[in-house]
């Protein structure tokens, strides 16, 4: 079937299953929710940025991260409180394109990131002597540029065939443009598109969480043979991004799930719920976790409290 409609807009049905007291209800959740993504994340990026003693590759790889939570929520939140307080479910086809790109770069980046992370953590805990040698900064750099990049262009070239696509329809039953739901929109063959989204999903995704195994693999054995000292320490470092990447993942698991099987019944608003948790969670709980967890984000966030009250 080839014959399709010029479609200049996107119906996103989830919000029709929404009592309207809901509505409200939900707009105030993520005004809050947005207001302490962008303080949060915002706030660790200056502390890293400003603090020399932070200047050192674990923290640079966190504050791509934490630029990465602000780049994802603000492709979510904005739309979201829009469609809300207007009680409007079309989004135009352009945005719907745009918001496709950002959010799933988002994720794609997020995975790199995290296995560059855990990459550095296995150079520090299993090379401690030639950590300094093999992370310089100008690698550290290489890194980071070539992780948003990478997922920027292999995103891009999966995205350029939905460019062509028919659309046979126009109503996604989402809060917010999803890929897969605007592919099964198209009347026009799609085997391309699915064949390599899932080389994009095994690049971006399963490589990735193949690095981290590893990495964490060859961290487990080092810690068995340490003290109880060296346990702790690669511990306290390394909790943080096993929560982080835990916390993603799953998210991601079941968003994949639960947009793909329609025959699953549950109510509107958990599935809702399900499908914007890795954005909402992710962001939120990364800069929290990270800044409780390790002493020396702990140490100059102390510092510049009591440095401020010493002014006042």
């Amino acid at each position: 079937m080839e014959n399709g409609a010029n479609f200049t807009s996107i119906r996103l049905t989830g919000y029709l299953n929404l009592e309207f007291k809901i509505k409200y209800f939900l707009f105030a959740v993520i005004t809050v929710l947005y207001s302490t993504i962008l303080f949060a994340n915002s706030f660790l990026i200056g502390v890293i940025c400003s603090a020399k003693p932070l200047h050192k590759p674990m923290y640079v790889f966190l504050c791509s991260l934490c630029v990465n939570e602000l780049y994802g929520s603000t492709a979510l939140f904005p739309s979201l409180q829009v469609h809300l307080i207007l009680n409007n479910n079309e989004i135009s086809l352009i945005y719907c394109y745009l918001q496709i790109f950002c959010i799933y770069t988002y994720a794609m980046i997020e995975f790199c990131n995290l296995a560059v992370m855990s990459f550095d953590r296995y150079v520090s805990i299993c090379y401690p002597l030639q950590y300094n040698r093999i992370m310089t900064p100008f690698r550290v750099g290489v890194l980071i540029v070539l992780v948003w990049s990478y997922c920027f262009v292999q995103f891009f070239i999966l995205f350029s065939f939905n460019f062509k696509l028919q659309l046979c329809g126009n109503s996604m039953e989402k809060i917010w443009c999803d890929n897969y739901l605007l592919v099964k929109l198209a009347c026009s063959k799609t085997s391309l598109n699915n064949t390599y989204g899932i080389y994009v999903n095994v690049m971006t995704a399963i490589i990735p969480l193949m690095l981290i195994i590893f990495s964490y693999t060859k961290i487990l054995k080092i810690c068995m043979s340490s003290t109880k000292k060296a346990k702790q320490k690669a511990l306290s470092t390394c909790a943080p991004h096993i929560i982080s990447l835990l916390n993603f993942s799953l998210g991601c698991f079941f968003e994949t799930v639960q947009s793909r099987f329609d025959n699953i019944r549950m109510p509107a608003l958990l599935r809702i719920i399900i499908s914007v948790y890795f954005l909402i969670c992710q962001p939120v709980l990364n800069p929290i976790m990270y800044g409780i967890r390790l002493k020396n984000i702990r140490k100059v966030c102390k510092n510049l409290v009591e440095s401020k009250v010493g002014i006042t």
